[in-house]
């Protein structure tokens, strides 16, 4: 007996909802029943919209959280039910199953949370070409679906073994675009973590020349957001390189989608100043990045031109694909590090394909094989960059609402910035308002050139703060006293 559930009541009703390229919750609304129902409402997305075929496999991926083997199984169990054959990939980051779907031509389906704690998960979707997009996300809320009642008891047995061809794909694309001795020489700590690619990071530092050290595995969740690097892991990197020569430290988010690079003393760069170092070593003419992003991306004169847009991958891609059209290498950055390649980029007569969703090993091998290439240290490459920085953080358990509704408090009805009343907030710190951007959220930019970047989180009840200045201390000071102001106003 089967019963019909409308999507759109499904993301009132079960407090699970579309975040970034899929769906967001609580481990304990994300039911077997509620992840069976998106699952199934994908597929028929794709055959409305996209031609999919009858009988077609679907690559299935998930990250180490303790909920994530049950969710798979209930993705599995509807893929089978619509009939389509289910394949297991195992627990590998959200690129590589994105990339094998896209070298088979194939759907794909990503169970993570990504940096978010353990007490939440999610599912990623990915058509045949990469990343849902805004009009996929809008055509699976209208779908109506049928989900078994009472729901099959037996429904984890539809997960078939793994299958390691997408791993292994992954680690080709890499292996086969530098040379076997790219990382000669270099001592590069990994620290493990709770991430996905905890394993596979070492096994691909070796098959290019490095030598690789396991760093801090755990076998609880760790909850690593490279946006709002948590006081451990900095205290963490800075002991490690005190105590041993590393080259470099590096690591991701759970679902390896997101880069941790630290330098030689173990200073973790930030995202956003590790895309646009990462670009220059591909050679990329055109970037598109999210308006969050450090305006060092500008200042360094090294691309023909910056696109920026609202923060999230699909805005982002639906920027690359617009720049793509005037010609040339084209890529994309989040401020979080995630690197997306919309267009081939060649090497030394080698090719590495287009890969246009967030990955977090391009960044990582970028940074490594050019700091050796250029016979520098990973400071030495940050150095060369005009002197711009960026701190950020976020309040927890701040509602959405309540995000929204101290923005509202500075802009006045028609959107644009209320000068008196950001000033009478923040002068005191940064002094007279030069200009506004409602991109998304608030971005001040300050007559003194430092910016305060107020928005809610998009997939987590959090209220984020992004600062950028002139220099490391000043940034991160401009955050922890902006981060007061926000939390003077929660309590008020």
């Amino acid at each position: 007996m089967n019963s019909e559930v409308s999507i759109a009541a499904l993301m009132a009703d079960s407090g699970v909802g579309f975040g970034t390229s899929g769906a967001r919750g609580r481990v304990a609304d994300m039911t077997p029943p509620v992840c069976y129902a998106y699952t199934r409402a994908f597929l028929q997305h794709l055959e409305q919209a996209h031609g999919l075929a009858p009988g077609a496999r679907v690559a299935i991926a998930g990250d180490l959280r303790p909920s994530t083997p049950r969710i798979m199984a209930a993705v599995a169990r509807a893929v089978a039910d619509a009939g389509y054959r289910p394949l297991n990939c195992g627990f590998i980051p959200s690129p590589a199953v994105a990339l094998f779907g896209i070298e088979q031509g194939i759907p794909s389906v990503m169970v993570t949370g990504s940096h978010i704690p353990d007490d939440r998960n999610g599912i990623k979707f990915n058509t045949a070409l990469g990343e849902i997009l805004k009009e996929d996300e809008a055509g699976i809320r209208a779908q109506r679906v049928e989900v078994p009642e009472p729901f099959p008891a037996d429904f984890e047995a539809a997960l078939p073994a793994v299958d390691e061809a997408a791993a292994r794909a992954y680690l080709r694309r890499y292996t086969d675009f530098l040379p076997a001795d790219a990382l000669a020489g270099m001592r590069v700590g990994v620290y493990q973590h709770s991430g996905v690619a905890r394993d596979l990071l070492p096994e691909l530092l070796a098959a290019l020349g490095a030598e690789p050290v396991p760093l801090g595995r755990s076998e609880v969740f760790l909850p690593v957001d490279t946006e709002a690097i948590r006081p451990e892991d900095v205290e963490l990197a800075r002991q490690w390189a005190a105590e041993q020569d590393f080259d470099a430290i590096v690591s991701t988010d759970g679902d390896a989608d997101r880069p941790l690079v630290g330098d030689e003393r173990g200073a973790w760069l930030r995202g956003d100043v590790a895309g646009v170092l990462c670009a220059r070593f591909l050679g990329i003419e055109r970037l598109v990045t999210p308006v969050s992003s450090n305006s060092v991306v500008e200042r360094c004169g090294w691309f023909e031109s910056v696109d920026r847009t609202r923060i999230g991958s699909p805005y982002v891609i639906a920027g690359m694909q617009v720049a793509a059209a005037a010609g040339g290498t084209v890529a994309g950055y989040e401020a979080n590090g995630g690197f997306l390649l919309a267009t081939p980029v060649t090497r030394e007569g080698r090719t590495l394909a287009a890969l246009p969703t967030r990955d977090a090993v391009i960044v990582i091998l970028a940074l490594l094989v050019a700091a050796r290439e250029q016979g520098t240290r990973l400071s030495g490459l940050v150095g060369d960059m005009p002197p711009r920085f960026t701190a950020s953080d976020r309040l927890k358990d701040f509602p959405t609402e309540g995000s929204r509704a101290c923005i509202a408090r500075l802009l006045d009805e028609a959107g644009e910035g209320d000068t008196a009343a950001i000033e009478a907030a923040f002068g005191d710190l940064c002094g007279r308002v030069a200009a506004t951007d409602t991109t998304d959220g608030l971005r001040i930019t300050f007559e003194n050139g430092e910016i305060v970047h107020l928005r809610p989180s998009g997939n987590a009840p959090e209220f984020r703060c992004y600062n950028e200045a002139d220099s490391p201390q000043r940034a991160a000071e401009l955050n922890r006293a902006c981060l007061a102001v926000l939390e003077g106003w929660r309590q008020g």
